[in-house]
């Protein structure tokens, strides 16, 4: 092994078997999909790429676009009290001993964090953790308490943690004293002559666009009093349901506004034709890391109207209007509408600022040094702190299991007494 040679590379990323074949399995968000571009692009430069995903069928490995796609076990295999263990913890050992990559990435704040950031350690490969919403940042996690656990024991354990923006690279810093480099992500967006053409073509009808998962924290109820507030104008709304009784309200009462269509789940191939009909995007979240519909609608050169602004980039930088309730928002959507000028001006801004920071090209560069730059460290340092969390055999994933979950089980027990101890005072 030398320096000389790109790292292998592995991304661990569960629910991306979808992003990946381009089908409606799984899931295709903004995580997803970016990290499946990501993927892609290493492999076409040459790397050996991997990416660890849920059993939805088909071989258990299969070689997409140059990735070596590996299966874990389908996501509900197993007997409930067990599976968390067998054949959940186990299958993700033996796809990521099978992976055998150099660097292994990870960015949901999750048990897998702490469970490959373990295996990492163990067997002296290198944990690059990404953040991808700024609830990843907080002490008081919103998970389950196991997920607590392991996803800070995972993040102290990383050798480099990306976030997307400063107040991310603040606060983890301040909760958990932990250094991090704020990257963007990249974004594949029109060309120059497709964004021409589009363009070209494009209606002078007033369509505010709202695109996302259909769930509280993303508050499309927001959207539908906005509609209300807004009947001159018309609204589209798309994205899937979450399963709560939330998002089937949402769908309901949508149904029943005229100046709004529900477009439901969209195909990744279907998700343009929106940005390019679309005048406006609309973001109505409580809480996100850097929506990937912010830079989708950026590079369709759209203003932004949101009540969320990441490190404040759409008022320093002009690229639309933020607002905190329905008046503000409606206020800022009429501002753009009723200014052809204004609108023009934003929506030059947005393209130019989109172009100049998150095109594919631009970002991946980043990306590719980062892991260039762990993995030489790992050469520098070879077999350092590999013995640091217990030696682990060589003979087969069996060993490389039963260890990690004898580790893990004695870390569980000391902080269940340790939480046992704190109930009862």
């Amino acid at each position: 092994m030398g320096c000389n040679r790109k790292p292998r590379i592995c991304f661990v990323i569960h629910s991306a078997y979808g992003a990946m074949t381009g089908g409606n399995s799984g899931y295709i968000g903004g995580v997803e999909r970016q990290m499946s571009l990501v993927a892609r692009w290493f492999a076409g430069c040459g790397y050996q790429v991997s990416v660890l995903t849920w059993d939805e069928g088909g071989p258990a490995e299969e070689m997409i676009d140059g990735v070596r796609v590996l299966k874990i076990c389908r996501q509900g295999a197993g007997i409930k009290g067990l599976r968390f263990f067998w054949p959940k913890w186990t299958s993700l050992i033996a796809a990521m001993k099978r992976a055998d990559a150099d660097v292994y990435y990870h960015n949901l704040a999750e048990c897998t964090t702490g469970q490959t950031a373990l295996w990492c350690r163990q067997h002296g490969r290198r944990f690059v953790f990404s953040v991808s919403a700024n609830t990843q940042c907080k002490t008081k996690l919103p998970y389950r308490f196991q997920e607590r656990i392991l996803y800070r024991y995972g993040l102290k354990l990383a050798d480099y943690v990306i976030v997307q923006t400063r107040k991310q690279q603040k606060m983890l810093q301040d909760n958990y004293g932990c250094d991090s480099v704020v990257l963007p992500m990249p974004c594949p967006g029109p060309n120059e002559t497709d964004f021409k053409d589009c363009k070209s073509q494009c209606s002078d009808s007033q369509h505010v666009l709202w695109l996302g998962r259909i769930c509280e924290i993303k508050r499309p109820d927001r959207l539908l009093d906005l509609a209300e507030a807004c009947p001159d104008l018309h609204f589209d709304l798309v994205g899937p349901e979450d399963g709560t009784d939330y998002s089937h309200n949402v769908y309901t009462r949508a149904r029943t506004i005229t100046n709004l269509t529900l477009h439901g789940p969209a195909s990744r191939d279907r998700v343009p034709e929106f940005y390019k009909k679309a005048k406006i995007l609309c973001c109505t979240s409580e809480s996100e890391g850097f929506p990937n519909t912010f830079l989708e609608a950026w590079s369709y050169a759209l203003p932004t109207v949101s009540t969320f602004d990441p490190d404040n980039l759409i008022v320093d930088n002009g690229l639309g209007v933020v607002a905190q309730d329905i008046v503000g928002l409606a206020a800022g959507i009429s501002s753009l509408c009723e200014s052809p000028d204004l609108r023009r001006e934003m929506s030059q801004r947005a393209r130019k600022f989109y172009l100049k920071n998150y095109t594919v090209d631009a970002v991946m560069a980043k990306y590719e040094k980062v892991f260039r730059e762990v993995y030489e460290k790992s050469i520098c340092r070879k077999h350092q702190e590999q013995n640091d969390v217990g030696h682990v055999s060589n003979d087969g994933s069996y060993d490389s299991v039963r260890s990690n979950i004898r580790s893990t089980q004695k870390f569980l027990r000391r902080v269940n007494t340790k939480r046992e101890d704190h109930d009862r005072t």
